[in-house]
Parts: C-alpha cells; sequence; structure tokens
C-alpha cells in the first residue's frame, strides 16, 4: 500500500503512544490497546479460470470490541500488508469511537489485484474469504464492508457465503451491499459527504465561505468523488484532482484552472478511479505530474487516496494560501508533516474524524439490516449530519480547551472513551 520504509503500523502505534503519555494511561492499558486483540492470518486457494490453482494471502486483525462489534472494511490490493491492516484496525477503533457509535474496530485484506481477475475468481476469492473467517465474524461479533477496490457485489457474494454455512438470514453480517438487497441509501455517499460536513464546520471556524474558497483533492475513487460533489453544491471549487493511471503504473494529477467538471471527468473514468489522460488533456485539462496536487494555490487540501501521502517532503511542497487539510482517506498524513502543519497553522480534520461518514452510515445499514426497516435517504444523510458536526463540535471544543492540535484532541477523546470501554468491562 505504500513504500517499503514506510510502516503504517508503526506510525499508528507512535500516534498512539504520544497520546497515552498525555493521558498518563496505566501501563497495562497502553499493552493492551497498543496492539491489536485477535489476528488472522489464512491462505485461500482459488481455481483460476486458466485451469490452474493460485492461493491468495488473506488478512483479518480485530483490534479492540470493548465498545461493541469490531467494525472495518476489507480491502484488495496487490501490496497489502499485515501492518497496513493492523493500523487501519486500530484506526477503526479510534474512528468508531469518536462519532460515538457501539462498535470496535478491525479491518481486513487480500494480497491480489483486481484489475488482472475475472468476475468469478474475484467471487471465489470473496467466498474463500469468509470460509476462512465464519467462525469469527457475524452480526455480533465482527461486521465487514467494502473498502479499497472492494465494492457492493463482493459483499453481496461473501453475505451469500456467510448465510449459505449458517443456513439462515444473517443481512446484518456484512455493510455495503447493494440497495435492495439490505443495503442502505445513502451509503455510496457517506464518507465523502462526511468529509465536507465536517470541512463545512472548519470553514465556519475559521471565518471563511465556501464560494470563496478552492480545493485540491487526491484521488478519484468515491470518497473524493462525492466530496467534490458536495463541495461545488456548497459554492466552492475544486481545481485539481490526482489519480492512478492503471495502464501506465503511474498517477497524474488533472487541473482545470475555472474548475474541473465532475461529470465530465466521471465520463471519462474506468471503474478503479483511473481518468484517461488524453481524453482528459482534449477537454481542456492540464495533465501533471500525480504529486503535484498538493503544490497547487488553494485553500483546502483533500487528500482522499491511501496512507503517507502528506509526509515530511510532500508537505514542503504545499501552496502558503493552504488553511485547511481534510483528510478523506486513512493515515494519509505522518507525524513529521504534521509538525509542519502546527508550524504553518493549517487547520486539520483528522482522518479518523473527517472519514468517519462511511463507518457511521454503515452502522446505520447495520441497524436497518438487523431490524429489516429501511429509511430514506434524506433521513439516512440528515441522520450522518447530526453524527459527524456533533463529533466535530466535540473535537474542536477538546481542542480549545486543552489547547491541542486537532488531531490530538480526537485522539484524545477515542482513546479515552476505548481505554475506558475496556476498563469497565474488567480487562485491564
Amino acid at each position: 500500500m505504500a513504500e517499503k520504509s514506510f510502516n503504517a503500523f508503526e506510525m499508528a502505534q507512535a500516534q498512539f503512544d504520544q497520546i497515552a503519555d498525555l493521558l498518563d494511561l496505566e501501563n497495562g492499558t497502553r499493552k493492551f490497546l497498543r496492539t491489536p486483540m485477535r489476528e488472522f492470518s489464512f491462505t485461500i486457494p482459488v481455481h483460476m479460470d486458466n485451469g490452474e490453482v493460485e492461493v491468495f494471502q488473506g488478512f483479518r486483525i480485530q483490534h479492540n470490541d470493548s465498545r461493541g462489534p469490531s467494525k472495518g472494511g476489507i480491502r484488495f490490493h496487490p501490496q497489502e500488508t499485515i501492518d497496513t491492516v493492523r493500523a487501519l484496525s486500530m484506526w477503526m477503533s479510534w474512528k468508531c469511537a469518536v462519532v460515538e457509535i457501539p462498535l470496535g474496530g478491525s479491518k481486513g485484506g487480500v494480497i491480489c489485484d483486481p484489475h488482472n481477475l475475472s468476475a468469478r475468481e474475484q467471487e471465489q476469492i470473496c467466498r474463500g474469504w469468509v470460509r476462512a473467517m465464519v467462525r469469527n465474524v457475524g452480526p455480533a461479533a465482527d461486521v465487514p464492508a467494502p473498502d479499497v477496490m472492494t465494492n457492493a457485489q463482493h459483499m453481496l457474494w461473501m453475505l451469500d457465503e456467510y448465510e449459505s454455512i449458517q443456513g439462515s438470514k444473517n443481512p446484518g453480517f456484512i455493510t455495503g451491499k447493494p440497495v435492495g438487497m439490505g443495503g442502505s441509501l445513502g451509503r455510496t455517499e457517506a464518507t465523502g459527504y462526511g468529509v465536507i460536513f465536517t470541512l463545512r464546520e472548519a470553514l465556519k471556524e475559521l471565518g471563511l465561505r465556501p464560494d470563496n474558497t478552492l480545493a485540491s483533492v487526491q484521488g478519484f475513487g468515491n470518497v473524493a468523488i462525492y466530496a467534490i460533489q458536495l463541495y461545488t453544491q456548497m459554492g466552492g471549487k475544486v481545481i485539481c484532482v490526482s489519480c492512478w493511471d492503471q495502464k501506465e503504473q503511474v498517477s497524474y494529477a488533472y487541473r482545470k484552472a475555472d474548475g474541473i467538471d465532475l461529470d465530465e471527468l466521471k465520463g471519462i473514468t474506468d471503474r478503479f478511479g483511473g481518468i484517461d489522460k488524453t481524453k482528459a488533456a482534449s477537454l481542456g485539462y492540464d495533465v501533471l505530474p500525480g504529486d503535484e496536487w498538493i503544490e497547487q494555490d488553494v485553500d483546502v487540501l483533500i487528500p482522499a487516496a491511501l496512507e503517507n501521502q502528506v509526509n515530511g517532503e510532500t508537505i514542503k511542497k504545499a501552496s502558503n494560501r493552504v488553511k485547511i487539510i481534510a483528510e478523506g482517506a486513512n493515515g494519509p498524513t505522518t507525524p513529521e508533516a504534521d509538525e509542519i502543519i502546527k508550524d504553518r497553522g493549517i487547520f486539520v480534520i483528522p482522518d479518523f474524524l473527517a472519514n468517519a461518514g462511511g463507518v457511521t452510515c454503515s452502522y446505520f445499514e447495520q441497524v436497518q439490516s438487523n431490524m429489516n426497516y429501511f429509511w430514506e435517504k434524506d433521513e439516512v444523510l440528515g441522520k450522518l449530519d447530526i453524527k459527524m458536526t456533533a463529533a466535530f463540535q466535540a473535537v474542536l471544543e477538546m481542542s480549545k480547551k486543552k489547547k491541542l492540535y486537532m488531531r490530538d484532541a480526537a485522539y484524545v477523546i477515542a482513546i479515552n472513551r476505548v481505554a475506558q470501554a475496556s476498563k469497565d468491562r474488567g480487562w485491564v
């Protein structure tokens, strides 16, 4: 998922250690929370279309379930590592806690590249993942969801396998399902919209009008697209987006000074979020190296791709105009970059707050599936707005009260809640 020199889990632990010192957590509690409670690593043999058997490596990490069933996505990626999954599971614990939903943190993954797999081969991986994990997941234990390069179809295959093994209908086993098959209206938009709900509050705090701001976005997948959509509806203007070019195995940034046209770009985008470079150029976009998204003269940066994208080197290239970084991705900013961001006085909406709209709406889907009663889209998004706004205001209040960086304030709230739940249960 990132450079070999970068270890997401070490970063997640370093972030935790800093807040544990701030909270003066007891030694036992520190040891308990800085490592996952349970880890699963397994093989998934698949009969490929060419007649050969390929063996894929799968993971599921359950970091903490003191506040409720653990919750977290399953990502398919050729460079997946168990340490990345460990980090993501830990961040999920803090994410669920900071938005005050009764769930813990987990994460899953399979080392594979869906670009090079047929639908049947992907289905076999999904079903194999469930067969490997069926004794340790479920609506009251651990609830999976989509993540990088997985989608509603993958979730439905997993649900079908789980229900076939259990011999009963359990739509609450997994979220991110297709609408009409137990999925929730609003789920597709939820993560991107959640980023902008928190950005809206940050703009208010800084006394900025959305229609007077420009933004640059890294990524052009689901999170980025809906963040751009809502930000534009609020009056903001996105002048640059970057994404990965699967054919050339390199990223490009696409810039248009008077603002990108979202529908136009979506029309030349493949299912993995890759924009057609030649067509973009013919439509008047400047085609730049992918890392130049962070160098644009904008007020808002929205990293909505992968981890380790805003680091000690790249943040130095950011314009002096940047006032807010809204982290749509998980772990996009390294501790080294945080120090520079603090010195420059940039307002950060940390990842596990900014992008918590996805897991919040997943929780809504889980609730709806379990009670077999589904809400209208406006109701879902209205509840999401309330949750995200309340969480943002709580973190902002903590930041002001304790004079903390926003990321540290969010961590203080989240880690305190998980530590207290673990203590109340008598685990530590």
